[in-house]
């Protein structure tokens, strides 16, 4: 058996593991073997012996902040690997870019204008606008049709960030009501975790993951040399925009879930592709998996604590080392 084989069943092993493991943990501790029997009963309607306490517990509270948890890892790790590959930068992703800023800005906005109760698609729409114009901005004072340096993409990505920030902050200050769970929501939280939302992560997961997989050729040969892509055939123009837009749309319906997560889609693709290489195929499934495993390892420790910690300030604080370590000693050979 092959080495990267030997990784992914581990990978998968462990997920499937902290899967089960976040379920049982919690102020109301539910075992393993009432876990299954209480899937069992879901699935095959059995009839084994269950409280109706473990059973809502589970079904209604955990689970699906839990598979929320996983698909915003997943998502954000994916984000990370098409942005670096299309961008040609170790430190792009939908934090450094300032797409999740642009994507929370629309979000809140849909919050305050009630949006939510006229479609429950108008927050991730609000929010895929916002991601969409903050990427256009970043990408237009950092030269896209130039030399696309390291330098000048995250310093655009930084002002643009703050730009939404503030533009947020002036949002929260004039709305009336719901500010503080606003403001709770924006530093990340799965508290609000619901089916609906999890249906529309699963789905636009599953398509740009789909792009990310039968196009990763074209993506390895982009992101070795855009000229040598060009003289091979590839339509650089083409699946650039289209991979931008994709992981954009992605972004902004994690963000419009669960607020802000940073560094995920940074920290993860650079342990896949230091484990295993640079292939995109690969790193599209590893990064997948890997960000499942990662946040909801986090998540399930943030609330662990008798007092929760926003798990998007638990990401920042692990992902901020990382995000300096990798600038100072990997990023001045993009420059």
């Amino acid at each position: 058996m092959k080495r990267k084989e030997v990784y992914l069943i581990v990978l998968v092993a462990l997920l499937v593991m902290a899967f089960f493991w976040s379920l049982g943990l919690g102020d109301v501790h539910i075992s393993t073997k009432k876990i299954i029997e209480i899937f069992e009963n879901q699935m095959f309607n059995t009839h084994n012996k269950v409280s109706f306490t473990d059973k809502y517990v589970l079904l209604n509270l955990r689970l699906p902040r839990i598979l929320s948890a996983m698909l915003v890892g997943a998502s954000l790790s994916l984000c990370g690997v098409i942005f670096q590959a299309v961008l040609l930068n170790p430190l792009a992703d939908s934090y450094t870019l300032g797409a999740a800023s642009g994507a929370a800005f629309g979000a809140t906005l849909a919050f305050i204008l009630n949006l939510f109760y006229i479609s429950a698609f108008s927050v991730s729409l609000f929010a895929f606008f916002g991601a969409v114009l903050s990427l256009v901005i970043v990408l237009y004072v950092a030269g896209f049709k130039s030399n696309l340096s390291s330098i000048n993409l995250i310093i655009s990505g930084i002002i643009v960030a703050t730009i939404f920030s503030s533009a947020i902050a002036l949002l929260d200050y004039l709305a009336s009501k719901d500010v503080a769970y606003i403001m709770f929501w924006l530093m990340g939280s799965f508290d609000s975790s619901n089916w609906h939302n999890i249906r529309i992560l699963f789905l636009v997961l599953t398509i740009v993951w789909f792009f990310a997989f039968f196009w990763a050729d074209e993506l390895d040969i982009i992101s070795l040399n855009e000229l040598s892509a060009q003289s091979l055939g590839v339509n650089v123009v083409k699946i650039r925009f289209i991979a931008l837009i994709l992981a954009t749309l992605l972004t902004a319906v994690c963000v419009s879930s669960s607020g802000i997560i940073g560094f995920i889609g940074l920290i993860v693709p650079h342990i896949v592709r230091f484990i295993i290489g640079p292939k995109n195929r690969l790193l599209s499934i590893y990064s997948v998996l890997l960000g499942a495993l990662l946040l909801l390892i986090a998540d399930t420790f943030s609330r662990s604590f008798s007092f929760q910690i926003p798990i998007g300030v638990l990401t920042g604080l692990i992902g901020g080392p990382f995000f300096l370590y990798i600038y100072k000693i990997k990023v001045k050979k993009f420059v």
